[in-house]
């Protein structure tokens, strides 16, 4: 009896030093995916968390809405498995990729042949966040506060020390303190720029639609659609609705304002390019507007070394959203922070020496995760958005590795489900290879004499697509 009232008695100190002095064991700014996953994580691990969000609404995003297999998991990991519930989302059994009007089926691959087959889901994201925030709340040792973070605390005596947050809540400042202050504010982070050695690498945009009640090829599945032209993704993400998004390179000529912008080209190239049956909803998606875009970046992670602070999400790490795999490097990710700072590893986070230690563990443990989703989304994005004779060769050795079946690798380090960068690197120039062979296949007797010059261009090629994500990921 008295050890449960001690409990209760310091949760009840805990949760007035949040209320009233604004003090907790972790602030983290951001209650989107990441920071609301974490701060539940570590909130049940019995730490004081303040989780602070700029607005309660619920988002209203183009991205972030097909949780692959291995994200799907980690959030059972986390005891978050029923914020799938109630959100209308919609089972993802694999891909439907189809090239130049030719289509493959990749399922999820079996752990073993009796074993279920995995699933994703896709949703609403805005659904997905608000239920994630609903257990955030829910949580006794979180509090989550609607105030705009505008600058980091830091100390007097040491500057480098972060001890909190500075915001705006209803048009007056404030701040809040903690011993560790997690930023998780998103791709546009305000914080980044000062605390982060490398800056986000743009090359294209995401620009969305959402069809109503439109004809997909294969339903519960994610369509990737190649021609020459850039990627086009569509998967459903409710009963009615279908979530279309045509990657835009920057300064694409067939976008071009002579050539009628981006709704001219999706008028002109895109609408044409798509299965028949899903013509019509794409056509009436357009002509009702509501067309909006994402920047499609890249930015390699880096070792948290400031004291007192953390930089997680896409703050910290992104990857083209091509493949999906943003929401499972961050649940996965949250995995791995909730293991290195529980209380058994840390009991003080204020001992800022041994965070910083298990903070460069954390870069370090992510990687058989974050890697191969890393650098397979980099590496597919330009082989499935090819603009040269040799990415457009290694774009068709990929589509005839899927053909012949070897799709169990590919697949399962797609859905996050593989977490081995050894087998991404076997697979990648196995695709290499094979891309070679298809080439030398289809060369006409007349031009073999040419052909030694151009298989060593395309392997070539696939060196400088993959070495430097790779050298990417090894830097600290």
């Amino acid at each position: 009896m008295t050890t449960s009232n001690g409990h209760a008695s310091k949760s009840q100190q805990a949760t007035q030093r949040r209320i009233e002095y604004h003090e907790a064991d972790i602030v983290i700014v951001g209650a989107g995916i990441l920071g609301c996953a974490l701060a539940v994580a570590l909130g049940r691990q019995g730490r004081s968390v303040l989780l602070l969000e700029s607005s309660m609404k619920e988002p209203d995003r183009i991205v972030g809405e097909l949780l692959q297999p291995g994200g799907v998991q980690a959030l059972e990991q986390l005891g978050l498995q029923d914020c799938l519930d109630e959100i209308d989302a919609i089972q993802v059994k694999g891909y439907y990729v189809s090239y130049h009007g030719d289509p493959v089926q990749l399922e999820y691959p079996k752990a073993t042949p009796s074993s279920p087959a995995p699933l994703g889901k896709a949703f609403h994201h805005g659904r997905f966040v608000m239920k994630l925030r609903e257990a955030a709340l829910d949580c006794p040792n979180v509090t989550v506060v609607e105030t705009t973070a505008t600058a980091l605390v830091t100390s007097s005596t040491n500057p480098s020390q972060v001890l909190g947050v500075e915001c705006i809540t209803n048009d007056l400042k404030d701040c809040y303190f903690a011993q560790l202050t997690v930023v998780a504010d998103g791709y546009a982070s305000k914080f980044r720029k000062t605390h982060h050695p490398y800056t986000p690498k743009r090359r294209s945009k995401f620009w969305g639609l959402e069809m109503i009640d439109a004809q997909l090829p294969s339903p519960c599945y994610g369509h990737v659609l190649l021609s020459d032209c850039p990627p086009v993704l569509m998967y459903q993400i409710g009963t009615h609705e279908t979530r279309i998004l045509i990657d835009i390179p920057d300064n694409l000529p067939a976008a071009s304002v002579k050539n009628g912008g981006v709704k001219g080209y999706m008028k002109n190239t895109v609408l044409p390019s798509l299965p028949e049956a899903t013509q019509p909803a794409f056509a009436a998606a357009l002509e009702k507007g509501n067309l909006r875009s994402m920047p499609n970046s890249f930015l390699p992670p880096s070792t948290n070394k400031t004291p007192g602070m953390m930089i997680l999400g896409d703050a910290l790490n992104m990857r083209h959203p091509l493949t999906g795999g943003g929401m499972t490097v961050a649940l996965n990710d949250v995995c791995v922070i909730r293991e290195l700072l529980s209380p058994e590893a840390v009991p003080d986070l204020g001992n800022t020496t041994l965070v910083l230690k298990q903070l460069a563990r954390f870069h370090w443990a992510r990687k058989n995760s974050s890697s191969v989703i890393n650098i397979l989304a980099q590496a597919l994005y330009s082989l499935f958005a090819a603009d040269d004779v040799n990415l457009r060769a290694l774009q068709r050795g990929c589509f005839r590795y899927f053909q012949i079946g070897a799709v169990d690798g590919p697949v399962g380090l797609l859905a996050g489900l593989i977490k081995q960068p050894l087998v991404l690197f076997s697979h990648f120039f196995t695709v290499a290879f094979l891309s070679i062979w298809v080439l030398f296949r289809d060369t006409p007797l007349t031009h073999l004499i040419l052909f030694p010059f151009r298989s060593i261009m395309v392997f070539w090629t696939a060196c400088v697509v993959i070495f430097p994500y790779i050298f990417a990921e090894l830097r600290s």
